[in-house]
Parts: C-alpha cells; structure tokens; sequence
C-alpha cells in the first residue's frame, strides 16, 4: 500500500516547520507541493531538496473547488503509480487547506494510505503577537466564506486568504453588513517574516491597502456593546 504523507511548510520562515516535518521532507523520494509561493521554498531549495509542484494547475482550473479537487485526484494517481510520496501545503495541513480535507475523503476509497503530520499554522504566531488566548473564543473562517456569517459573531473573528484586492473588496462589503464602517480590524500581512505587518485599520480601507496578497489575514476582535 503506498502511503501519501501531509506535512506542512509553517506560516512563515522555514525556522517554524517542524523538525519532523523537515526531516521527511529532505528523505523524500518524490516531494512535492502544492505551490512553490511560499517562504519556506527557498530554503527548501538551498538544502537541495528536489521537489514538484502543482502551480501549473492553478492555471487550468476554473475556480478553486474544482483546482482542489484535480490536485487531490492527481496525488492519489501519482502514490498508486508511482508509490510513496511527500505533500507540503503551506502552514499546517488541518488549517484552512482544503486539498488535504479532499485527499483524505478521497483516499477512503483507494488503496492509498494518507498520513497527516502536525504543523504549525499562522493562527499560532496569531496568538503570540497578537496576545490573544483562543480559549476565550475564536472563530476562524476563509475570506470567501464571509457571506455565510448571518449576524456578528459574539467572538472575535479571524479571516484568513484575503489574497487579493477584488477578494478584499468583496469581504469589505459583506463585513459592512455586520459591523460599522469605521470598525477596528487587525490588518495582518507576511506574519513570521522580517517585513511582518500589523496594523489597525477602519473597515472601510481593507480594499484599499497596497500590500494584499496571498499572506494577507484579518482579525476582528469581539467588542460589547
């Protein structure tokens, strides 16, 4: 039975991958990664890893769903034909990555064994510079599932993959709904890297920040009334 083993990259510099997750990594006979946008991948490449990625697939897929569902599909041909190999996502494999969410449903079906290791996600240096104890309630969703919320959660909210600035614009809007424009939100960018930012910002400038990319997040912290 071959075995597909998940490992994550860290939210970050490669300091925060785990020495588990390293190690499989740098013993891998077929590595390869969701995308090579990330971090961590020069250094992955310094310490001559040798690896594949599923970068092309983005420019083939028509939405995300669709471009998660090829990338679980195709890692479970490549195991069964080719035997044993190595996924890396970025950050950690059970956080906000729905390739791997996919690849285990999948792999029910199949003769693949799917081993998924722990790793640290951005939620974890959230915490730390944030200063912020999850036991007190979090909610924690992805930017495009913003329209699911009916009501303003009586938590603070984390919205994660706000990746670029039409997704940005459309998460604004919907928030607008909820809360008021001038509302306080933790703009968070490149968290764990040395041009980190974290910033205050009202609601109604998210769409207008110059830096959203794919390492863009937000947090809303919960306020009484």
């Amino acid at each position: 039975m071959a075995t597909i083993t998940v490992t994550g990259l860290g939210p970050g510099r490669a300091g925060l991958i785990t020495r588990e997750s390293w190690d499989i990594m740098a013993s891998a006979q077929r590595l390869v990664l969701r995308t090579r946008i990330h971090p961590t991948v020069e250094a992955i490449t310094a310490a001559g890893m040798e690896f594949t990625t599923y970068d092309g697939f983005y420019e083939e897929a028509a939405d995300f769903e669709s471009l998660y569902a090829a990338i679980a599909r195709d890692l479970l041909r490549r195991a069964e034909t080719e035997g044993d190999l190595v996924y890396a996502v970025p950050g950690s494999p059970l956080v906000a990555e729905r390739t791997v969410v996919l690849l285990r449903d999948l792999a029910k079906e199949s003769d693949v064994k799917v081993d998924i290791l722990p790793g640290m996600s951005f939620v974890e240096v959230m915490y730390t510079r944030l200063g912020i104890d999850p036991i007190d309630g979090l909610t924690i969703i992805d930017a495009e599932d913003v329209a699911t919320l009916k009501e303003r959660p009586a938590q603070s909210l984390v919205i994660t993959q706000v990746y670029s600035q039409p997704i940005a614009s459309d998460t604004k809007l919907m928030l607008m709904d909820l809360y008021p424009d001038e509302y306080e939100v933790t703009y968070i960018h490149n968290l764990a890297l040395p041009d980190e930012s974290i910033r205050q910002i009202p609601l109604y400038e998210l769409d207008r920040q110059k830096d959203v990319d794919h390492l863009t997040s937000l947090f809303i912290r919960a306020k009484s009334e």
